[in-house]
């Protein structure tokens, strides 16, 4: 089949799939009026491998087939493989105004998560590793869009998956069967962006695991359609209202599904963890370290929204040359250029995990920490900046009213070099770009920043001993 286009990827998902949204059920996400926006935005993907002007980055020749395939699905051996796909997705998410497509970048690190992990099990994982292989071939070829489904539900936290204490046995995915065929599962999957309208569903354990939890220790891949998998989609809040200024570019926005699990078949060959829970806490740790590296990329143009909202309504208020409006605008240059350096650099300062060129994990990390730990100083400067009447503003109608256009006009001007039409715009973009959802999902988005911090002082140990030794010579100690 080679690489699809982006109709033929909106074709494929009119496949029978079970979706439900707002309390119906969804019979095709590509004519929905909401999810289609969804859709719409993922063939971005598809797009941009068409696109000359894209193309170079989005598409390259396989080295063992020689056949033209998505970048995406490429094994990274290298620096040179890992820049290019951070510049992928870069440039996939300043296309998408600040939301990336998802098509590929998620299911390709959950790809490449359990790749390396099956690789480093040894004999145990041998046949796994095979799997995971020739899955990743399947994905060459077919171009499929994945997603990953990592956070299970569940339940109590403070309890283990398998502790009788739990109300159910089902808060994690589990095995509950095996067949000749292949496994069964049940449980569930939440937060997992763009699963419904995506053709494959990853699904990795999302945390250690014991000997008593051998049956939640599962990882394997299934299409979305298959029988017993259904997906509640969490409503979203990205429209343009009728009180705004109307704007001609796209929405751009995707949807989280929780995920139902009810006795599903997974084929044997789809089957890439089987009870094998030594490996579990493995396999989440080098997801997480993929995806921090795609979280800090796609968050690149977003830092570049925020710095441009603050200079450009600091402009429009008439207040950018004040000093205290300088070091405000200082700390949004930092913050971007902090991210945009730790990330690149995380691709040169490569590590490798079996046969993957990974990032380094403390500089991602630690781009991934900077970003969601300092998300809401950023916001809290650009709200600074913008003043009361972000909030307090006529509306778009009040604006275009006959009776009170004018008195508006004269009212709420700025820098007289700016309309008000301008200003009142910018204040509808931050109002959007600085509330809502958004938020949340810059704190916990591809973990909690105390993740981070774990994973920066585990990987840094080296770092810390090699400090050590250097105080302990100056000391003569």
């Amino acid at each position: 089949m080679g690489l699809m286009t982006p109709q033929q990827y909106k074709e494929s998902l009119n496949d029978g799939r079970v979706i439900y949204y707002k309390g119906e059920r969804v019979e095709n996400v590509t004519t929905h009026p909401d999810l289609a926006q969804c859709a719409n935005l993922m063939a971005l993907d598809y797009g941009m491998a068409e696109d000359p002007q894209y193309r170079d980055i989005a598409v390259m020749t396989d080295p063992d087939t020689g056949e033209e395939i998505s970048r995406y699905y490429h094994k990274p051996t290298n620096s040179e493989d890992l820049l290019k796909a951070y510049e992928l997705i870069v440039k996939a998410t300043e296309l998408g105004d600040g939301y990336i497509p998802l098509a590929h970048d998620i299911g390709a690190d959950a790809l490449n998560a359990i790749s390396i992990t099956t690789h480093n099990m040894g004999e145990a994982g041998k046949e796994y590793h095979q799997r995971i292989e020739d899955y990743r071939r399947h994905l060459k070829a077919t171009d499929i869009a994945t997603c990953a489904g990592v956070t299970d539900v569940k339940g109590n936290r403070m309890l283990r998956p398998s502790d009788p204490k739990q109300s159910h046995p089902d808060f994690y995915v589990r095995k509950v069967k095996e067949t000749k065929e292949g496994i069964i599962v049940r449980g569930a999957k939440v937060h997992i962006t763009g699963a419904a309208y995506c053709n494959d569903i990853f699904v990795i354990p999302c945390r250690q695991m014991t000997e008593n939890d051998a049956d939640y220790a599962v990882a394997f891949s299934i299409p979305a359609n298959t029988p017993g998998i259904r997906q509640i989609c969490r409503p979203f809040t990205a429209h343009i209202s009728p009180l705004e200024f109307p704007n001609t570019r796209p929405v751009r926005v995707h949807t989280d599904s929780l995920i139902i699990f009810d006795d599903v078949l997974v084929p044997w060959d789809r089957v890439f963890l089987n009870g094998e829970w030594q490996h579990a806490a493995t396999m989440v740790y080098n997801f997480a370290l993929m995806h921090r590296r795609t979280g800090c990329a796609y968050r690149v143009p977003m830092s570049e929204q925020f710095l441009g909202l603050g200079a450009a309504i600091a402009e429009y208020n008439g207040i950018a040359n004040a000093p205290h409006v300088k070091e405000k605008l200082t700390e949004l240059v930092l913050y971007l250029e902090t991210l945009r350096s730790l990330s690149k650099a995380a691709c040169y300062d490569f590590v490798m995990h079996g046969e993957i060129a990974v990032p380094n994990p403390v500089s991602t990390n630690i781009a991934k920490y900077h970003f969601a730990t300092k998300y809401h100083d950023v916001v809290r400067i650009i709200q600074d900046l913008a003043g009361g009447l972000l909030v307090t503003a006529p509306t778009y109608k009040d604006f275009k009213h006959p009776d009170l256009h004018d008195d508006i006009k004269k009212y709420l001007g700025g820098n007289s070099a700016v309309s008000t039409e301008k200003r009142l715009r910018m204040f509808d973009l931050i109002r959007r770009l600085t509330s809502d959802d958004l938020e949340t999902i810059a704190l916990h988005g591809e973990g909690s920043p105390f993740g981070q911090r774990m994973t920066v002082l585990m990987e840094a140990r080296h770092i810390i001993k090699k400090c050590k030794k250097i105080a302990e010579e100056l000391a003569e100690v």
